[in-house]
């Protein structure tokens, strides 16, 4: 009889099946891995019979011993959970997490050519769940390597919030002296089209070669394994689910492109690396949100943010800066609105355009939002916005500076090279 971690051959009404057949998570299911990588459920009533290909092979880890190479430089690689640390473990159920050096060295063993590594363990959750605390955790780790004196640090995380977390890491640290990448991997690592070990092996370039001081995220630049890019820590997003090409620069373009093959690294919008002391400052307003205007909208929600007594609001709005606030069904909003700026809180207005930028002055609606005192966010980010807003509000900087550039969040001028091709 098979068992899980055996390769199969699943013969169904339909079609046949062949993979490596993992534990049972539903009784009225059979779940294989396929060669793709991918996991199916195939429901038992449609399997006509499974046969036995090949049975699991049981390996014995081989020891591994880590050594230091003294004319290389020394990285430390920051463990909050993710793809990017997973490997395939047919006991267990599929993917597992490993955060150890020697494990992290066996499953990208070209590493240890180009940098020697610390690997430290914050946390393994789902990027979803990241809160501010978390934030403040990975700050506090980044500042205990910093002081050990390594040469960079990469940040592993899972994707859905990567650019979250690299916002938050832009603002906490002003003046990083060394290189903070955050790394993910849209793919895990007993996937043949894994993405994890050339971003990790591109990132470790980049901080062996180049006097780049700041945060940045390191990624695919295609679907191909051909480059990297170095991408700005506040002027990033995820734009697709599930591509390794996921994350584009948003109303600018990248810092730098890292060739896999020839590693090659080229600067395509090098910033100026700063000169002064490095000042950490990782408190953040907790009731702040992010409201996103659509059609038929209710007052409800802006009453409730009133009510819970919110300090900060970031208001995405349709085009160039418009919310629905002119007919009489929602005159109410607007006046809430007033009311939460009455009552102290702070709005910022981004647009859900995702590319572009707001302006106050172009129509009506706009203008009555600037007259109440709804701050124009520019061409950030809603959610670059929404940190700086919790940012600025839990370290008491006065409020004239969200509509300033502060860490590359908003470019003056604009780019028309800064938009999808």
């Amino acid at each position: 009889m098979a068992e899980a971690g055996d390769k199969v051959k699943i013969f169904c009404k339909d079609e046949t099946l062949e993979g490596v057949l993992m534990p049972e998570e539903d009784p009225k299911f059979v779940f294989v891995k396929l060669g793709s990588g991918y996991n199916i459920g195939i429901e038992k009533k449609k399997i006509k019979k499974i046969n036995l290909v090949k049975k699991k092979t049981k390996t014995k880890e081989s020891s591994f011993k880590v050594t230091t190479n003294k004319s290389l430089p020394t990285i430390s690689i920051l463990h909050t959970g993710g793809t990017i640390a997973s490997k395939v473990d047919y006991e267990m159920g599929g993917v597992v997490a490993s955060f150890k050096t020697e494990d992290l060295l066996k499953m990208f063993p070209e590493l240890k050519k180009i940098v020697n590594i610390n690997s430290v363990f914050i946390s393994n959750m789902m990027s979803e769940d990241m809160r501010f605390s978390d934030y403040q955790k990975i700050a506090a780790a980044v500042q205990k390597e910093i002081k050990k004196g390594v040469a960079g640090v990469i940040i592993g995380q899972g994707t859905d919030t990567l650019a979250i977390t690299a916002a938050a890491m832009s603002f906490i640290f002003e003046n990083a002296p060394i290189p903070i990448l955050i790394v993910g991997s849209q793919r895990s690592s007993d996937r043949g089209s894994s993405d994890a070990g050339m971003n990790l092996t591109c990132s470790s370039e980049f901080i062996s070669k180049t006097d780049y001081k700041g945060v940045a995220i390191c990624m695919h630049e295609s679907t191909a394994d051909n480059n990297c890019l170095i991408m700005s820590g506040t002027k990033t997003r995820k734009l697709h689910t599930s591509r390794r090409d996921a994350f584009k620069v948003v109303n600018d373009i990248p810092i730098a492109r890292i060739n896999y093959d020839n590693r090659k690294i080229t600067w395509l919008n090098k910033p100026k690396n700063t000169t002064g002391k490095m000042v950490v400052k990782d408190k953040f307003e907790d009731k702040v949100a992010i409201i996103k205007t659509h059609t038929h909208m209710h007052v409800d929600i802006y009453e409730f943010l009133n009510s819970k007594k919110y300090k900060g609001l970031v208001l995405e709005g349709t085009g160039i800066g418009q919310a629905p606030t002119n007919t009489k069904e929602n005159l109410p909003i607007y006046n809430e609105l007033k009311k939460f700026i009455k009552n102290g809180g702070v709005i910022v207005l981004t647009s859900q355009c995702v590319f572009g930028r707001v302006h106050q002055n172009i129509y009506k609606n706009c203008r009555r939002l600037a007259e109440i005192g709804v701050i124009f966010g520019e061409d950030m980010l809603t959610e670059t916005a929404f940190i700086k807003l919790a940012w600025i509000l839990g370290n008491k900087i006065d409020k004239k500076f969200l509509n300033q550039n502060m860490r590359g969040e908003i470019t003056k001028r604009r780019r028309e090279d800064g938009f999808l091709e």
